[in-house]
């Protein structure tokens, strides 16, 4: 909502008063995943990191050859060593994931990933260090790694990649087309709780699997019982009292990470809104109004008992009664002309499926138009690109046209153009 529409929500609230909005979900879910984690500056850290080294990584083809290279000595060698079991797609090798905002579970999927080639990673910056050709390719690599090999970025590295793994059933259900809000209502509370149980249970685990990963690939594993040394800007390092290295970790990383995403997660998805989505969808006749300017105070009356009659008739309906969503129901009314006889009910799912303002197919337009205007057509005009986005959003049904009838329409459109003339 920049730009020209900027205040369209107040708009809205202005004709509309009892309008409730409603973030797209799928997209609050990212901001909430990334943006709130960034408030750990280590972990805001660990994400640029993450970037710089799959970006070495990814920077020539040459480097991705090596890096696949690498992987399929790896996978030799533990196969020879019987620690790998072999069958028909086991060990792909694949390759390191760029993580990005506008993608979804991008950077569960890049930590993922980095972490299955973390061994084959570390040979190719390896070798960047020995023949780069020239003196920045050789600064990088080595900086890419030591923060690579640095036992807070692989803690991180594996905290992040267990808090996103929990969260990643709800990211992929967000996204759907056909969505279900009743199953992703239900589906955010269980991962607000999931979440809460990994605060509370599994620092010990987490830090064993870090310090097992560690000693695999010959890491150094710091002494968590000393005292944490902070460094001041301007000044040299002063141990903290009563601070121990493991406090760090475990308080200022683990606690603080999973606590800023409860909170966000917390914030945008609040209970109201929740509650609201849950409720309409139950077509359940309660107190709560919340579109009372669309019924009158006689309607109020018909529709509770129309939902008398509903309650009682749909669950013996041969046709109705197997509906398992609000837009199948919906359908299934008009279908069956239910629709003129629960009139207010029809009204009352139509107005529910309404409710999510924003979905995720706006989300994949506006990054769909990110692939499109690039800085090679910045001087697209916008009908034009209203034209290609069109084409490209609707690939679906652009896929059923054929070159011969593209040019039939255009052939007919200039005989027809000429006998205006």
């Amino acid at each position: 909502m920049r730009g020209e529409w900027n205040g369209l929500q107040a708009l809205f609230l202005n004709d509309c008063p009892y309008a409730y909005y409603v973030h797209c979900l799928a997209h609050r879910l990212q901001l909430a995943l990334v943006a709130a984690s960034r408030e750990v500056i280590v972990v805001h850290q660990f994400f640029s990191n993450l970037n710089f080294i799959i970006n070495n990584i990814g920077a020539s083809c040459k480097r991705i050859d090596e890096l696949h290279y690498a992987k399929v000595m790896e996978i030799a060698h533990l196969i020879d060593l019987d620690e790998l079991e072999t069958g028909r797609g086991a060990n792909q090798i694949g390759n390191l994931q760029r993580p990005g905002d506008t993608r979804w579970s991008s950077h569960f999927d890049s930590v993922c990933s980095l972490i299955r080639l973390f061994s084959p990673t570390c040979s190719v910056l390896n070798n960047l260090i020995e023949d780069g050709c020239n003196y920045k390719i050789r600064g990088d690599a080595d900086t890419a790694f030591n923060t690579l090999r640095s036992f807070q970025f692989v803690f991180i590295l594996h905290l992040i990649k267990d808090i996103m793994g929990i969260t990643n059933i709800l990211c992929q259900a967000l996204q759907q087309k056909d969505q279900d809000i009743v199953n992703a209502m239900q589906l955010v509370s269980s991962t607000k709780q999931i979440i809460l149980k990994l605060r509370e249970n599994s620092w010990n685990k987490l830090l064993d699997i870090v310090k097992s990963f560690c000693e695999c690939h010959n890491i150094d594993v710091p002494d968590l019982s000393v005292l944490y040394t902070k460094k001041i800007k301007g000044q040299s390092r002063h141990p903290q009292e009563n601070i121990t290295l493991e406090h760090h970790y475990r308080i200022d990383i683990f606690y603080g990470t999973i606590d800023s995403q409860l909170q966000e997660l917390n914030n945008r998805f609040s209970e109201k809104a929740m509650k609201l989505v849950t409720l309409s969808s139950a077509l359940d006749p309660r107190d709560d109004k919340f579109y009372p300017q669309d019924f009158t105070d006689q309607e109020r009356i018909m529709l509770t008992f129309q939902l008398q009659h509903y309650e009682v008739e749909m669950p013996v309906h041969l046709y109705l009664k197997n509906m398992s969503t609000i837009s199948e129901l919906c359908r299934g009314l008009v279908e069956t002309k239910k629709s003129k006889i629960y009139f207010l009910i029809d009204r009352l799912i139509r107005l529910v499926l309404t409710l999510p303002v924003s979905t995720a197919t706006i989300e994949r337009a506006f990054s769909t138009m990110k692939l499109v205007k690039t800085q090679l057509r910045n001087m697209m005009e916008d009908e034009f690109l209203a034209d290609y986005l069109s084409v490209s959003i609707e690939k679906e049904i652009a896929q059923t046209f054929s070159t011969d009838s593209i040019i039939d329409d255009f052939s007919s459109l200039k005989d027809r153009r000429a006998q205006l003339l």
